[in-house]
């Protein structure tokens, strides 16, 4: 971890978990008298075609007092929200809603963490999920389905564990394939939205294991993207499988769907060849440890420089309706609400 630049994910232990936070409608229809003159309409009364043209136009909706159409779509940057399972519930991040749409603050939720590990037996990488990470996978109808309903992607990020293996030190196509599959099978075993790579924590060279090459990193987002066409594939933007952008004419903009600054606290844009501003975050906030006039000043300017993403960083069982509202009101242009009773303790 950088100790120039503080707070990116915060400590981590060799149980492949990250270390604790103190470480990371309105419905509107027509009136009685137009649906009943459009009955007539269609029994077979005369009718006009101007007639029925005049019948058949409902009002529109009118604004709430938030000024937001009823159930209209979100507005604003996409809210994406990184929750330490070891200690914290994955569904208190459907508990917060826009007031004017009752959409979710939250648009991804990631699953942190799985790990990278390295099978000396075998001299593979292999995807491995600690205790934490396994319970919520295999009680997705608890912990992962209820905030798809909601309209949330929730995807698991991947992140090194001191054994030397990452995603930048594959040292062919086949190899880099092999981890790729792990992946997607865990997608589709757990009925996720999509993956999240974190290069932190991989300690190259450790157990004989290579140091990074140009290649890995483009080789396995390659591999992932042909096996996972429409799913999500996310980027923490640190470590050196970030920072080797290209290979053989390809590229990381080519494979990611959006790409977000690890430093908490701090507004830094990430720069891949081939990402618009809509899958960018430069904001980078950890949850009521960034003050709210931090916070508020990176999101302005997020909205400001026309972004696409804010980053959030461990949601727990804590109401921080407050701090979100204030957020919500910039980015979103509309209040934050809590749903009552909703927020979870994970034991």
């Amino acid at each position: 971890m950088p100790l120039s630049k503080t707070l990116v994910h915060p400590g981590y232990t060799k149980t492949h978990v990250p270390a604790t936070s103190n470480d990371h409608v309105k419905k509107h229809s027509a009136g009685w008298l137009g649906l009943a003159a459009l009955a007539l309409c269609l029994l077979g009364s005369a009718c006009s075609r101007e007639k029925q043209q005049e019948v058949q136009q409902l009002p529109d909706p009118q604004p709430n007092e938030n000024g937001n159409q009823p159930n209209a779509a979100k507005t604003g940057p996409k809210n994406v929200v990184y929750i330490e399972v070891n200690n914290n519930h994955m569904a208190n991040a459907g508990c917060y809603t826009m007031k004017g749409n009752g959409q979710p603050f939250f648009d991804i939720a990631i699953i942190f963490a799985a790990n990278i590990n390295y099978d000396t037996q075998a001299k593979k990488a292999v995807l491995y999920n600690n205790p934490n990470v396994t319970n919520v996978l295999n009680n997705k109808a608890t912990f992962i389905k209820p905030l798809q309903d909601k309209g949330i992607k929730v995807l698991l990020s991947v992140l090194g564990n001191h054994q030397g293996a990452g995603f930048a030190n594959f040292t062919s196509r086949a190899a880099a394939k092999a981890f790729a599959q792990q992946l997607s099978s865990a997608v589709t075993t757990y009925g996720l939205d999509g993956i999240d790579f974190d290069d932190e924590y991989a300690e190259y060279g450790k157990n004989g294991l290579p140091q990074p090459n140009d290649s890995s990193f483009v080789f396995l987002l390659d591999e992932l993207r042909k096996l996972i066409p429409t799913k999500l594939i996310t980027l923490y933007n640190i470590g050196p499988a970030a920072a080797r952008p290209s290979y053989g004419g390809k590229k990381i903009g080519d494979f990611v769907n959006y790409a977000w600054n690890p430093y908490y606290g701090t507004y830094a844009v990430p720069n891949f060849a081939g990402m618009a501003k809509s899958q960018l975050g430069p904001a980078a906030i950890w949850i009521n440890h960034t003050s709210v006039t931090a916070a508020k000043s990176l999101v302005t300017r997020t909205m400001n420089d026309s972004y696409g993403v804010v980053l959030y960083y461990d949601l727990n069982q804590t109401n921080n309706q407050s701090y979100f509202n204030t957020l919500g009101l910039v980015t979103q242009k509309d209040s934050v609400r809590l749903s009552s009773g909703c927020l979870r303790a994970l034991n």
